[in-house]
């Protein structure tokens, strides 16, 4: 699956547990959640995705202001 130009892949280990993967740049998140619902196991990669991202985003910005 693909959020925001993130592919990212979630598996179901057993029962209500999920495995989550993703990559951004050369840094490599993986993961586990409890849900009972794939779309909400789902969902809650796409956020960790959006934090991550935001983490990144704030950090080019700082290192470009302080270089200036």
């Amino acid at each position: 699956m693909i959020h925001r130009g993130v592919e990212f892949s979630v598996t179901q280990l057993v029962a209500g547990v999920w495995r989550w993967r993703f990559q951004i740049g050369d840094r490599i998140f993986t993961g586990k959640t409890e849900a009972k619902l794939d779309l909400l196991a789902i969902r809650r990669v796409q956020l960790r995705i959006d934090r991550e991202l935001n983490k990144v985003g704030r950090g080019r910005t700082r290192g470009r202001s302080d270089s200036d």
